[in-house]
């Protein structure tokens, strides 16, 4: 006799809580509602694949139906909403990043104890084959320690989100700009590789994107358990490119984003072994996580990001704003 699906409630149908529900549906291992305050979207998505809507995120919580919950909306209310959602006795995946300040984050600690259920944040980058395959090399060690990383990304944002001058993006308080939107997910998957980061000096500034005043350029020094780290990313070029070098006593590491492939090459070496690491479409990491997330319902080992390392890579982004707002390193 199979058991019951879980049943998930999908908070905010915006495009990142569009997909959520698109990928979780598409497992076929879970049950799914929406959430979202706006009327005709509610509607809309709803409509779209047949589930059932809440107007109200309190009220949907009072009917105590879900397992889990699922928070898409804008960052400065995730805290508080991963907060009731844990109270009323649901796990939680909280959209990146975690918060805009680091207030509620070590009740949220607690309570993620006293109810011991699953609490990740969803840096879906964990799940990019290329990732995963390149870290498991890491930590044999055959590469000796990581000494220096790199990592070079850039997109044309009006290009992929359009509207990016109407949402959370627009303003700080709300998540905005590129290190809260975009360099959160290199810096996290630096942390992921190579461990906290110690110490953050960055230059940000607002370049090229019309309509909004939030910066759309940064460039970033850090430190991460010893290694020295070095970050550029923009918002506006022309390709849409992420490059990941790691560079180790005995040999380097890249990992190619764009190309979804990963390469080594050794001391004495002349050239890069590549591994292909095919991803279909950006669905496939967003379903793979939704399967990681039905795993740890079920109380198992998966590569979802703890609330733990959601708090310090919260904290990068806090550091890496106040830098630049302060023009100094900052030590976290």
């Amino acid at each position: 006799m199979s058991l019951p699906k879980p049943t998930l409630l999908i908070v905010g149908a915006g495009s990142i809580g569009e997909r959520h529900l698109r990928c979780f549906q598409s497992t076929g291992r879970a049950d799914v509602a929406l959430c979202e305050t706006d009327g005709n979207l509610r509607t809309t998505i709803a409509d779209r694949y047949r589930v059932g809507a809440f107007a109200d995120f309190h009220a949907a919580l009072d009917t105590g139906n879900f397992d889990g919950i699922v928070i898409c909306t804008p960052a400065h209310i995730h805290i508080p909403m991963a907060t009731a959602a844990l109270r009323a006795g649901a796990a939680v995946l909280v959209e990146k990043p975690l918060g805009t300040n680091i207030e509620g984050t070590d009740a949220l600690l607690r309570l993620r104890d006293e109810r011991n259920v699953p609490v990740a944040v969803a840096y879906v980058l964990r799940f990019t084959p290329a990732t995963q395959q390149a870290r498991a090399l890491l930590r044999t060690g055959e590469l000796g320690r990581p000494l220096h990383a790199v990592t070079v990304s850039g997109q044309h944002f009006p290009t992929f989100r359009p509207a990016y001058r109407d949402i959370y993006y627009a303003r700080h308080e709300t998540g905005g700009g590129a290190i809260q939107d975009a360099l959160t997910h290199s810096a996290h998957t630096m942390e992921w590789l190579l461990g906290p980061t110690e110490a953050v000096f960055c230059d940000a500034a607002h370049q090229a994107l019309e309509g909004v005043e939030v910066e759309d350029t940064v460039n970033v020094l850090a430190r991460n358990a010893g290694v020295l780290v070095t970050y550029a990313l923009n918002q506006f070029q022309a390709p849409n490119e992420k490059t990941l070098w790691l560079h180790c006593e005995m040999g380097s590491i890249k990992i190619e984003f764009h190309r979804n492939r990963w390469g080594v090459l050794r001391h004495g070496e002349a050239a890069w072994k590549w591994h292909e690491a095919p991803v279909e479409d950006r669905d496939t990491l967003f379903r793979a996580q939704a399967d990681a997330f039905l795993d740890a319902l079920e109380g198992k080992n998966t590569h979802l990001c703890s609330l733990e390392e959601g708090i310090q890579t919260l904290k990068f982004n806090l550091a890496a704003l106040d830098s630049a707002r302060s023009g100094k390193r900052v030590t976290l």
